[in-house]
C-alpha cells in the first residue's frame, strides 16, 4: 500500500513537472505558431519542429494545424532530411488536397526531389552512368510539371519552368551517356534504343542531334541499314550542318557537356 502510494506521488510529481516545464501551455494556436516561425527564421528547425507537433496535437483543426504541417515540410528540407520532409508533404497533399496552399507542396516536393539530384548531376565525373538512378530527377520534374500546368498562375511557377528546363537537360545527357557505355561495351542495340528513347522524349533538347548521331552509329554496327539510312535521313534533314558522322564524338567530351 505504501509502495503505491508513492510510486502515485512520484508520477504525480513527474506530471507535475512536465506541466511547469511545458511553456507553451495556455497558448493559443496562433502563438505556437508564430514561435515556430520565429524558431524556423533562427535556423532552429528541431525546436520549431517540435512546436509545430504540439500545435497539431493540441489544435487538430483550423488553418494553423494544416500550415504546421508544410512549416515541418519546410524544416525538415532545410534541415537535409529529405525522406521525413517528404513524408510530411504527402501527408498534407492527401488530407488537404483542395488547400490554397497546394501549389507551394508541389513546388516544396519538388525542390526536395530536386536537391536529391545533386548526387545524379555529378555524371561528368567518372562514373558508370548506366548504375546511375535519375528517379530523383524525375520525380522533381513531375512535381513541377504538376504545379505549373494546376497553377500556371503560381508565384512558384516560374522558378519550376526554369529548373525543369536544368532537370530536362540533365536527362537528356543522362541518356546519352548511357547509350555510349553500351555502344562501348558492344550492345549496340541497347545504344540505339537510348538514342530512339531520348528523341522521342525529349526531343525539344539540344542532345537530340548527338542521340541521332548514336543510332546511325549503332544500326551501321548492326547491319540494320534500312534504320540507319531512316535515322541518318532525319539527322541530315534537322541538322545540315550537323558533323557528329565526321567525328569521332563519343569520345568527345563537348557533346557530354552541361546543357
Amino acid at each position: 500500500m505504501l509502495a503505491a502510494t508513492i510510486a502515485a506521488a512520484l508520477i504525480a510529481g513527474c506530471s507535475s513537472t512536465q506541466q511547469e516545464q511545458d511553456e507553451t501551455r495556455g497558448w493559443s494556436a496562433e502563438k505556437i505558431y508564430s514561435e515556430a516561425k520565429a524558431e524556423q527564421g533562427s535556423k532552429n528547425f528541431e525546436r520549431s519542429n517540435k512546436l509545430l507537433e504540439k500545435l497539431e496535437a493540441r489544435y487538430p483543426y483550423g488553418r494553423y494545424a494544416q500550415q504546421a504541417i508544410l512549416e515541418t515540410a519546410y524544416n525538415h528540407y532545410k534541415d537535409q532530411e529529405p525522406l521525413l520532409a517528404l513524408a510530411a508533404i504527402d501527408r498534407f497533399i492527401k488530407q488537404y488536397p483542395a488547400h490554397p496552399s497546394m501549389d507551394y507542396a508541389l513546388y516544396l516536393r519538388g525542390l526536395v526531389h530536386f536537391n536529391e539530384t545533386q548526387g545524379f548531376m555529378s555524371f561528368l565525373a567518372k562514373q558508370d552512368m548506366s548504375e546511375r538512378d535519375p528517379k530523383a530527377a524525375r520525380d522533381s520534374f513531375d512535381s513541377f510539371r504538376q504545379l505549373v500546368t494546376r497553377f500556371p498562375e503560381s508565384r512558384y511557377a516560374a522558378d519550376a519552368q526554369v529548373r525543369m528546363g536544368y532537370l530536362i537537360g540533365a536527362l537528356s545527357n543522362y541518356e546519352l551517356h548511357v547509350a555510349r557505355y553500351y555502344y562501348k561495351r558492344g550492345a549496340y542495340l541497347a545504344a540505339a534504343n537510348r538514342g530512339k528513347y531520348l528523341v522521342e522524349t525529349h526531343g525539344n533538347t539540344k542532345q537530340v542531334e548527338a542521340a541521332l548521331g548514336m543510332m546511325v552509329l549503332s544500326y551501321d554496327k548492326l547491319g540494320m541499314n534500312d534504320l540507319r539510312d531512316d535515322a541518318k535521313r532525319v539527322l541530315l534533314k534537322n541538322y545540315p550542318e550537323t558533323t557528329v558522322l565526321d567525328k569521332d564524338f563519343l569520345t568527345d567530351r563537348a557533346w557530354w557537356a552541361p546543357w
